[in-house]
């Protein structure tokens, strides 16, 4: 089994971190800017062979803007070294752990901003229902533009439970929700913590939410009542940024 990987971002990352995934690599035959010939050289450095086709060929490959790169790779049965089973022991040997929780985020567009947000902002681990949650294909890795390969990516059969986990292993679970009287601003964020970003419209799930040490809200002072969750993703991470960094 294979999948599709594209992009400039999303290709020098795979070839940077795992090029024995990579079953085939094409790049555009008329292409030979220098963002090009890095990929190029890095393809020789780590013995991956490229197929130099026309644009139209990998158009066929990709509906989306390919920025001339496109990699065949191995389907792996774990999106990370770090499954559900070892996630606790993992997070262990994290100093201050930040994780990042997506209940119910199906767009893989979202799901590749929050993780490139998420490497961003130093997230150790981000976690994901197994069921009525994006898959990490290609749109995702192109969005991610890189982060898929860097942030591990752990899927869970209940989510809830895997909350009351973290919780016993000593991180405070923090739910968003415009529903919440306190302010995202006025939460301590920087102690171990788990933040849980909701789908857009329903939010996060009612067990979800009951499994939460504290619910909190962004100020909203326009007339819109919501932000798109990958835009709240990152506010919410930088703001735990910022406190872990402020003194």
């Amino acid at each position: 089994m294979s999948d599709m990987a594209f992009g400039i971002h999303a290709v020098d990352s795979l070839l940077r971190r795992s090029p024995q995934r990579i079953l085939a690599l094409f790049i555009q035959t008329d292409r030979n800017d220098k963002r090009i010939q890095a990929i190029l050289a890095l393809a020789k450095n780590q013995g991956v062979s490229v197929n130099r086709v026309p644009k139209a060929d990998l158009d066929n490959k990709v509906a989306e803007r390919h920025q001339g790169v496109v990699a065949v790779i191995e389907r792996i049965s774990s999106e990370s070294n770090v499954n559900e089973r070892d996630l606790i022991s993992y997070l262990a040997s994290c100093e201050r752990p930040l994780v990042l929780v997506l209940d119910g985020v199906t767009d893989p567009h979202n799901l590749g901003a929050c993780l490139r947000s998420a490497d961003a902002a130093g997230v150790h681990a981000v976690v994901v229902p197994k069921d009525n949650s994006a898959e990490l294909n290609a749109t995702a890795r192109k969005v991610a533009s890189g982060a898929a390969e860097a942030i591990p990516l752990v899927r869970v059969t209940n989510l809830a439970r895997t909350l009351k986990a973290l919780k016993e292993a000593g991180l405070w679970v923090i739910g968003t929700t415009g529903e919440a009287d306190a302010v995202l601003y006025d939460q301590d964020l920087t102690l171990p913590v788990v933040i849980v970003m909701g789908a857009e419209g329903p939010g996060m799930r009612r067990l979800t939410t009951d499994a939460c040490d504290f619910l909190v809200k962004l100020p909203m002072a326009g007339d819109v009542s919501s932000l798109n969750v990958s835009v709240a993703t990152g506010v919410c991470l930088f703001e735990a940024v910022r406190q872990r960094t402020a003194g």
